[in-house]
Order: structure tokens, then sequence, then C-alpha cells
């Protein structure tokens, strides 16, 4: 199916895609162009409105698909069929890309253990899931003058996701919170 102005059966086609659109048939705005046919052979280099004619003797259209050469480079193929594969082609990979998120937990430095076993549970779904975890103790009062107590907490968090986790970045104080960041092992 070819089109003609980019109107297609009197209604101008929206061109909103997640690809970048090519200029095809009347957009193309150059004196001479290097023609490729469906099957991928070279044609040769021949004006535009000759490769108009060809295009539209085929019912296909005339895709600009390399502006910057010189001459430009245009190629008959069926436009409609094109921007359908490669939508396709952009939903499969965006399906195959894995997000990787960042949760947080908050520890305390007077936790208990049943809270920190809590806790740990927590943090390994999230890393079970693919997602990296952020530890965070916001130290008040006396605990500022004691942060090695909340670095024993955050080690002893360590402990209970060794096997499956590991650390991302080691536990550092950053004003009045420690922070460490834990990601899953990596497989080989």
């Amino acid at each position: 199916m070819f089109y003609k102005n980019t109107f297609f059966y009197g209604k101008k086609i929206r061109r909103t895609s997640t690809f970048k659109e090519l200029k095809i048939n009347e957009e193309i705005r150059v004196k001479e162009v290097r023609l490729i046919d469906v099957d991928g052979t070279m044609i040769g280099i021949v004006s535009i409105n000759e490769a108009r004619k060809i295009a539209y003797d085929k019912h296909l259209d005339l895709v600009l698909i390399a502006p910057t050469a010189n001459p430009p480079v245009c190629k008959i193929m069926d436009y409609a069929k094109y921007r359908y594969e490669k939508r396709k082609q952009a939903r499969e990979e965006r399906k195959k890309q894995a997000t990787v998120e960042q949760k947080e937990l908050w520890l305390s430095a007077v936790i208990d253990v049943g809270d920190l076993k809590t806790k740990a549970r927590k943090a390994r779904e999230f890393i079970e899931d693919g997602n990296k975890v952020r530890l965070s103790i916001r130290m008040r009062g006396r605990q500022l003058a004691h942060p090695e107590r909340s670095m024993e907490v955050m080690d002893n968090f360590f402990e209970l996701v060794q096997d499956i986790a590991q650390k991302e970045k080691e536990p550092t104080r950053e004003g009045r919170t420690i922070a460490m960041t834990i990601a899953p092992v990596k497989t080989k």
C-alpha cells in the first residue's frame, strides 16, 4: 500500500510512534536519489520523479533511508509494514528490558534481633525480585557519639542476607545517617 502525500483514503496519517519516522513519497525534496529495489538490488541514481513513478507502479512507498548520503538513498518498500515491524521490535525489546529498582529499608541503632530478622526477610524478598536495597540508620541524640553500634547493626543485618546478596556500597556515615547498599549476587 503506498501513501501519496501521506494521506490514506483522504485522511492525514498520524505520525506518532516510538521510532524515528522516515520521509516518504512526496515528503522527499531532492533532485536525484540512489534507488534500492524491494529485494535489495541497486537500481542506480535516478531522478526523484522517476523513483516515485517506479514505486507507485509497484504499489509501494518510496522511503528516504539515508538522507545524509550523497546522493540520498531511497528504498522501495511497504512503509506501513516496515513501521509495524519496527514498533513490534521495540515492544519486544521493552519487554526484555529488566528494570532494577532501589528499595529502601530503615533500621535503628537499637533494633532487636527479632525486628532485624523481620527486616532481613523483607530485604530478601526485594533481592529475590532482582532489586537493590538501600539500608539506612538515622542516629539520634547519644547514638551520634557511638556510630560503631550502628555499624554493628549493619554488619549483623548483612550476615542474615549474605547468601543471596552482596555489598554494593559499604556502610558509610552521611551526617546523621549511616547507609549501605546491597544488591543481588551476580550469577555467571
